[in-house]
């Protein structure tokens, strides 16, 4: 055994010209911290627990409203007036409450509109003047505050908070009634809510939101969350049971957070009829048809309606109100559960919304349901508003995406629409079911989102131009100056305008994405990921929960991922520095010299030597053969009895394992990877060999534990391989994929193109088909 041991130990390996004595090259290790355990998450205890699930003791508040509005058509205008019962289910006693101003934020005074920076350039949009010059007096006028005894209570107000003082404090487990009264003028749609005016026709869209004074969440990490409202970080919010009574013009048609109590109040017999034949098909029924919508923006209401809405375990309430809507809907199986998809639009957005919009509805059902947990709630609106952009509400969603006024559309409007009503629709989950803290953590529902409706979007259609989820799409994000990003870990109000989109969806969904496909695998992090919503929903995670969980749940240890992705801004950028070809010499003493002697012929084959052969035409030996003596005739490389016996001896000693890994003609590739961007990724290379074929290696992310720098690892393969490359499916989002490749593959020219004068705006796909002469004149 010692002799077969010393033989293995003493193994010669063979490169592609040379011999050379086997060794271990001596590692150099680079001490780093990055797969150390997290330590600044809080400490678990008994609300949340340290395998990230609510612990025994957690709670959380609940409000209830009573809501009646009415919506002044005329003067755009909300006056309403609420009843609150708020249950006070934490340990504590309260003795004053929090509540959430929203409206505020448009007041000329508001902190987020005083605090907004940037200077003028050569050009400057009217809306920007319009900001800056509004007279009209925005945000609440709070008309009353009283107890359940119509006795007023003493409220002070802090910009988009305000704090109600009890008379007497509420007991843990106790409740408390209180109700007010407000009004508002309703602004123009700024992303979130508002109104959109049609010149044409003189009409407007209504698109209702944070339209009520409403509970502030009062948790066991932050006690009140009442962080201002800037304009950034969105909602915190408590779930409760809602009844609202919204006054309308009655020729409008209402959609709303929650199910329809009154539609025979609301709706005509002709509608009701399409109503109930929307309950039993597959395709989208229209309710209020173009035609009727179009003979409603024409006239003028002869008086008011009220549409009576119920909604249970809900965080909000929202809704649209318009004369000028189409609705169409139909009931779809939501794991076992009829659930209505609906769609309210204007002319404007037909075709596009009339085809598409429901349908994405139902899907965005089926897909998140799939992936998180099943659709507990009745209904899901998809609205269309403004152009672009999206907004969610629990149970109803406005969305942009609009065609030409020719009713063509590009492609990008087509995937945009699509794209922005999935996300918008799928918020239901993200924060509506698994109800995140949005003013602290945009991430934790926009790119949880993101990362779904990435997969629902997939699931839409075969080649969907996802704009977020794929890695190599956050490169060029990643790619920039650090000073131009920061990590996900950063509050929602301190991330600017340029950044807030990657960091708070792309990034996050993209993290997540190659969690699932190249980290964890699919198996495991769809187990998590569902526990994670499972776990967490209708209750208020926080990071730390996320994290615990997909651990717990997985078994894999994340701490170095969290760490890398999203508490710093380090980029991935591996690099395959060098490639080395190796080969076990078998020590066999005829092989060997038949290879030296084939070695020294190849070296003797320089260019002076080949033209000597035809200027020499006799050497002196040649001339004179008594020159010649032992070493004209000596075959250095031949094998002596001595080396013959002495290898058989050494194979004689040898298992049957140990010889079919000697005769096995292996390579053995030593691969010399570089992470020169700092974040710690799992290595992937694919092999393409000589024969054609080609093989890809994973090695996890622990590769880099004791030395994150730079790392050498051995790849044995049965075929000679003729090219490496790193990263052959663009999975870890590698900022330079230039230095991938081994041999180094050829640079490409960056391309560009050349007109002459001012290149003219280009029409649509749709719009060249059918206008093959628009297309020659812009050519022009």
């Amino acid at each position: 055994m010692k002799n077969k041991l010393k033989f293995l130990l003493s193994l010669l390996i063979i490169t592609q010209s040379s011999w050379l004595t086997a060794q271990q090259a001596p590692s150099q290790y680079n001490a780093n911290t990055r797969f150390e355990q997290l330590t600044n998450l809080p400490t678990p205890n008994t609300y949340r627990t340290a395998s990230g699930s609510p612990g025994r003791e957690y709670w959380q508040q609940r409000a209830d409203y009573d809501i009646k509005a009415e919506l002044d058509d005329a003067e755009r205008k909300i006056t309403g007036s609420e009843t609150i019962t708020y249950f006070n289910n934490s340990p504590d006693e309260l003795g004053y409450l929090w509540l959430q101003l929203d409206q505020n934020k448009f007041k000329q005074d508001a902190i987020g509109h005083v605090t907004e920076t940037g200077g003028i350039s050569g050009q400057a949009s009217f809306d920007k003047f319009k900001d800056l010059t509004d007279p009209k007096k925005y945000g609440y006028n709070i008309l009353s505050v009283k107890d359940k005894m119509g006795s007023p209570l003493k409220y002070t107000i802090n910009a988009t908070m305000m704090r109600i003082d009890l008379p007497t404090p509420v007991k843990s487990g106790g409740s408390v009634s209180f109700s007010i009264d407000w009004n508002f003028l309703v602004p123009e749609y700024d992303g979130r809510g508002g109104y959109e005016f049609y010149p044409k026709d003189g009409n407007a869209n209504y698109f209702i939101a944070h339209w009520f004074p409403r509970m502030a969440v009062y948790n066991d990490v932050y006690g009140w969350q009442h962080k201002q409202f800037l304009g950034r970080g969105e909602f915190t919010l408590n779930f409760g049971n809602y009844k609202v009574a919204l006054t309308v013009p009655n020729d409008h048609v209402v959609g709303a957070s929650g199910e329809l109590q009154n539609p025979n109040a609301v709706l005509s017999a002709e509608q009701i009829k399409r109503w109930e034949k929307a309950k039993n098909t597959t395709r989208p029924v229209v309710i209020v048809s173009q035609e009727e919508a179009e003979k409603a923006e024409k006239g003028k209401p002869s008086g008011k309606k009220t549409w009576i809405y119920k909604a249970d375990n809900v965080r909000d309430f929202a809704f649209a109100s318009s004369r000028k809507f189409i609705w169409d809907a139909m009931q779809v199986d939501v794991e076992g559960k009829k659930v209505w998809a609906m769609s309210l639009y204007p002319k404007e957005g037909n075709p596009l919304w009339g085809q598409y919009s429901t349908m994405v509805v139902a899907h965005t059902l089926r897909s998140y349901s799939k992936h998180t947990v099943a659709y507990p709630y009745p209904v899901a609106y998809s609205c269309h508003a403004v152009a672009g952009g999206g907004m969610e509400y629990p149970m109803i969603s406005f969305n942009g995406g609009r065609p030409e006024a020719d009713g063509t559309y590009s492609e990008q409007v087509k995937y945009g629409m699509i794209g922005v009503i999935i996300h918008e629709v799928g918020h239901n989950f993200f924060p509506m079911i698994v109800n995140s803290d949005e003013r602290q953590w945009s991430w934790m529902d926009e790119g949880l989102n993101t990362f779904c409706q990435y997969l629902a979007e997939q699931e839409w259609d075969r080649n969907y131009p996802s704009r977020r989820g794929e890695p190599q799409n956050i490169v060029p994000y990643m790619k920039l100056d650090a000073t131009q990003q920061v990590p996900i870990m950063t509050n929602s109000e301190n991330i600017s305008d340029q950044t807030f989109g990657p960091n708070a969806y792309a990034k996050p969904a993209t993290a997540l994405n190659i969690l699932r496909e190249t980290v964890m695998g699919r198996e495991l992090f769809d187990a998590a990921f569902k526990e994670y919503a499972r776990r967490w929903a209708f209750k208020q995670p926080y990071p730390a929960d996320f994290f615990r969980t997909m651990e717990d749940a997985s078994g894999v240890d994340l701490d170095w991922f969290w760490k890398g992705w999203f508490y710093t801004v380090e980029p991935v950028n591996q690099s395959l520095e060098n490639v080395e070809w190796f080969g076990i010499d078998k020590a066999d003493p005829t092989q060997k010299s038949d290879i030296a002697r084939k070695d020294a012929a190849a070296k003797r084959e320089t260019m002076s030597n080949i033209r000597n052969k035809t200027d020499i035409q006799k050497t002196v030996v040649e001339e004179n053969p008594d020159m010649k003596d032992f070493y004209n005739s000596y075959d250095r490389f031949a094998t002596n009895e001595g080396d013959k016996k002495k290898y058989d001896q050494y194979m004689a000693g040898l298992s049957e394992d140990e010889k079919k890994l000697v005769d096995a003609n292996k390579n053995f590739y030593v691969l010399n990877v570089k992470n020169k961007g700092g974040l710690p990724m799992p290595v992937i290379v694919r092999a393409n060999y000589e024969d054609g074929t080609n093989e890809v290696f994973r090695i996890p992310a622990e590769i880099w534990r004791l030395n994150d720098k730079e790392v050498k690892k051995v790849i044995p393969t049965d075929k000679k391989v003729t090219k490496w490359t790193l990263d052959p499916f663009f999975e870890i989002a590698d900022i330079d994929t230039e230095d991938n490749a081994f041999p180094r593959e050829p640079a490409q020219p960056t391309r560009f193109q050349v007109f002459k004068g001012q290149r003219p705006p280009q029409p649509n796909p749709m719009q060249q088909q059918a206008k093959p002469n628009a297309v020659q004149g812009a050519k022009n």
